[in-house]
């Protein structure tokens, strides 16, 4: 195992309990402010939706944020104190994904998440999670408020939260307009490479590493372009699979179920089917797509098969992986490579 491979293993050992220790602290945190503003109802309502929505996930986006933080920053700033300040921020990035998810659940009227019942679906509460979902956005930006105010990144660090907020907020408006009574001809793979880029890579990818960087005092622009270039890269091949996943994976692998055929998605798989199909084909995919019917699911699946998706994405899951290893290598700004090549392992290794 080499170095950057070790840390790895070591942040991820390591934070799984760590930032599991500090998480009373950032509930504690939250609710007292909750409390202090006279409202002790909300703050009990508000430790169930964190304990329920938030550290249950696998923190990929935390523990990238502390590896690369630990990587990028000289041995004078890895301090006991500058180490806690990244685990909180690293829970932030926890909560915004715990937000994305409250809310992404109830326009998808998905029913599990994590392996349980989403949230709004916890007794009944449905729509109601909305308001829990913006609860988990504001306190985010209490902690990083809280902890962060003063320092010399933390206007950067606040635009960044925001850009990053609105972009995918944006994606996920294109996903929705897509979705709604799908017509088939917006299905290119422009408008899903759109959607891609702003719903998914920039909190999943370029959120985690940009805030380590900010933490770690780098200000040098073209070291965040160099840096924004790869990580879009890496979220794309990343969505490819979590599409191919939402059609041929198993609820009970990935804690999710999977209905992107039912709700008429703009994924990967019916961008490439469009692309292939015979004129039969189309009219059975424009017949048979976004509808619940379970036959009619299948004859989508089937499909797919027929137009041979499956060995096709294993030939371009292979190709990009390949060419993000390149493009890698061709980094220029002073960022180590060995950043890149890890996360890409690890995404890649997970994807097998």
């Amino acid at each position: 195992m080499d170095q950057p491979e070790w840390i790895w293993a070591a942040v991820s050992e390591e934070e799984s309990q760590s930032m599991m220790a500090m998480w009373p602290n950032i509930v504690r945190d939250i609710t007292k402010e909750i409390e202090n503003s006279n409202f002790p109802d909300v703050a009990k309502w508000m430790e169930k939706v964190l304990q329920h929505t938030v550290p249950g996930g696998k923190k990929i986006r935390a523990f990238t944020l502390i590896y690369a933080y630990k990587l990028l920053a000289s041995s004078d700033q890895l301090t006991k104190e500058n180490i806690r300040l990244a685990r909180i921020l690293a829970w932030c990035l926890e909560m915004l994904q715990a937000f994305f998810l409250v809310i992404d659940d109830i326009q998808d009227q998905s029913l599990l998440r994590r392996g349980k019942l989403c949230w709004y679906r916890h007794n009944d509460i449905g729509l109601a999670a909305i308001n829990d979902g913006l609860l988990l956005e504001c306190a985010m930006f209490y902690l990083i408020k809280k902890h962060f105010k003063g320092k010399d990144y933390y206007i950067d660090l606040l635009e960044t939260f925001y850009d990053i907020i609105f972009k995918t907020t944006i994606g996920q408006g294109l996903d929705m307009l897509s979705t709604k009574k799908p017509d088939l001809d917006m299905f290119t793979m422009n408008r899903y490479n759109s959607i891609v880029k702003y719903k998914g890579s920039r909190y999943s990818f370029i959120l985690p590493i940009t805030a380590a960087m900010q933490l770690a005092g780098i200000k040098d622009p073209e070291m965040f372009r160099q840096a924004k270039t790869i990580l879009l890269e890496m979220g794309h091949l990343f969505q490819v699979y979590r599409d191919y996943l939402g059609c041929y994976g198993k609820s009970d692998v990935h804690g999710k179920d999977c209905t992107d055929i039912q709700e008429g998605k703009c994924t990967w798989l019916i961008v490439v089917a469009l692309q292939r199909a015979t004129p039969d084909q189309r009219k059975i995919l424009e017949e048979c797509y976004s509808s619940a019917d379970p036959e009619k699911v299948r004859r989508v699946k089937q499909i797919f098969i027929d137009l041979g998706l499956p060995n096709h994405y294993s030939t371009y899951e292979e190709e990009t992986h390949n060419l993000l290893k390149v493009h890698i290598q061709q980094i220029s700004c002073g960022l180590p490579h060995s950043l890149f090549l890890t996360l890409l392992r690890k995404l890649f290794h997970r994807m097998s």
